[in-house]
């Protein structure tokens, strides 16, 4: 594992003198109330001041208590050890034999010291030494491993990332215990200086794109990383797009699945969601279930979420410009009838379209926003009363509420929320260009959509691979799953390239 700091501050050397230094700390910290100092000495002839200074609430009480309270008691009672009669000498006695934990660290720059104990470390100061041990006693309160709230499948693991960083890479070792399996931790961020883990598998993953990532992260220039979503916009090859060109999961078996496919993982300390690059537009369909049942169950529900993309896209536009401009496609008897649906109707089929997206996208948001136990319950009820109030006060058409009640529903199907986002984003540009020019706008609408989507990129990997350029290899497992080939391969070997 490498480690790597960003913005580095000058050089500061740590202050010889015990005092000095606790008067510092504290000074520089503001005199907070839980930075905790607690004094010994070293019970050696002539006796050696220390101290250990932690932040409460970041540490683990425990180990830290068990790292304070034994390594000075075995100091003190040992009879070589406590034959010390120097600085120096207490300090590598305390370095090589005392210490009861055994990740630590020896600092001599403060600003180093400084971002240590911030991080969660208890470090161990000497009177008369300018070096200060640091352990790593990183703890405090955090979320226990539970279920995906987002991701949810009937098979396969339950488990889901949490906020604290080395609980992931954890769930990740445990899924590849290989050796080549490569981790890199960065500091980003000026104020915040947020752990960032880079995670990928040496001799799968690409060397020019992991070059490329590394490259990316280094050049990150902020003052805060709160969330993974501040990286994804940093290192994304394009910001003007609807579509997400980084992927995001919260599922360790999915970033398993996908760094065994040669991509890389990014993992940001105090978030659950994890990202992966490159990416193609076809990950956005499939889900971590679909490699845990048959290839034929996966691959027709695969298809049903095409299909409800492309429903979710272009349903709406479509009813407006047929309804609008093209009456003479319908069959005459559905003619009649949705000519006496709309007898009454106040507004053109552009407007109820318009109004009635608008209004379901007003109950999502707030099914989403309001307290779990009442928000599906508002949405559901919500959808319900306005649709039946809207149709029997004649401002909205019964087909128009099946055609936008339809809509929502496929958009549900999508697997990834942030590309569903993209769709119904569009769906109001389409829905404009279809009342407009009818199927004529629609289809120079759907030609500039592959357009653009075959112009992104995703750190070099075309967005609409393996479909095009169009990869024969790949195929088994983009829009179809093929079974997996009983030849000694990993099962995950069956997924399509970047």
């Amino acid at each position: 594992m490498s480690r790597f700091s960003r913005h580095e501050k000058p050089h500061s050397p740590i202050p010889v003198h015990l005092d000095f230094s606790i008067f510092r700390l504290k000074k520089e910290f503001g005199n907070s109330p839980d930075l905790i100092v607690r004094e010994f000495d070293s019970g050696a002839h002539p006796k050696i001041r220390m101290a250990a200074v932690y932040i409460d609430g970041l540490i683990d009480k425990e180990l830290a208590n068990d790292f304070v309270t034994r390594s000075f008691q075995t100091l003190s009672h040992d009879p070589i050890l406590s034959r010390s009669d120097s600085p120096e000498r207490t300090f590598q006695l305390l370095k090589d034999h005392a210490l009861t934990v055994g990740d630590i660290s020896v600092f001599q720059d403060w600003n180093e010291l400084s971002r240590s104990v911030l991080s969660g470390n208890t470090a161990l100061f000497i009177d008369g030494c300018d070096r200060v041990i640091s352990c790593k006693t990183g703890g405090g309160e955090a979320r226990s491993v539970g279920e995906p709230s987002t991701e949810v499948s009937i098979r396969g693991p339950k488990e889901a990332f949490t906020e604290r960083l080395d609980t992931n890479i954890s769930l990740i070792r445990k899924r590849i215990k290989s050796p080549e399996l490569r981790l890199e931790i960065k500091e980003i961020g000026r104020v915040t200086r947020t752990s960032v883990a880079m995670l990928y598998i040496e001799g799968i993953a690409d060397d020019q794109i992991v070059t490329e990532v590394r490259s990316r992260l280094d050049h990150i220039n902020q003052n805060a990383i709160l969330e993974s979503g501040y990286i994804e916009q940093l290192i994304q090859d394009k910001a003007i797009t609807p579509f997400p060109t980084v992927y995001n999961t919260e599922r360790p078996d999915v970033i398993a699945g996908n760094m065994l496919d040669g991509r890389i993982a990014i993992i940001v300390d105090g978030t659950p969601f994890a990202l992966l690059v490159p990416t193609v537009v076809a990950q956005f369909f499939q889900s971590a279930e679909d490699y845990y049942q048959r290839a034929d169950i996966s691959t027709f529900i695969r298809l049903i979420r095409y299909a409800s993309f492309v429903i979710s896209l272009f349903v709406p536009s479509f009813y407006v410009a047929i309804s609008t401009y093209h009456q003479e496609m319908i069959p005459t008897s559905l003619l009649y009838t949705l000519a006496a649906t709309r007898e009454g109707v106040p507004f053109p089929a552009v407007v109820e379209a318009f109004l009635m997206e608008l209004a379901f996208e007003i109950l999502r948001e707030a099914g989403i926003r309001m307290p779990r136990a009442v928000g599906q319950a508002v949405s559901i009820v919500g959808a319900l009363i306005l649709g039946q109030a809207a149709v029997q006060a004649g401002i909205f058409s019964p087909a128009m509420v099946i055609v936008v009640s339809i809509t929502g529903i496929a958009s549900f199907a999508t697997p990834a929320y942030n590309l569903a986002i993209a769709a119904r984003m569009i769906r109001f540009l389409f829905i404009i260009v279809a009342a407009t020019f009818g199927f004529y706008g629609l289809t120079l609408c759907a030609i500039m959509l592959v357009a653009h989507l075959s112009g992104l990129r995703s750190f070099g990997v075309p967005y609409l691979a393996p479909f095009a350029p169009f990869r024969p290899k790949s195929q088994k497992d983009a829009m179809l799953r093929a079974p997996y080939a009983n030849k000694g391969a990993d099962p995950q070997g069956g997924r399509h390239d970047s």
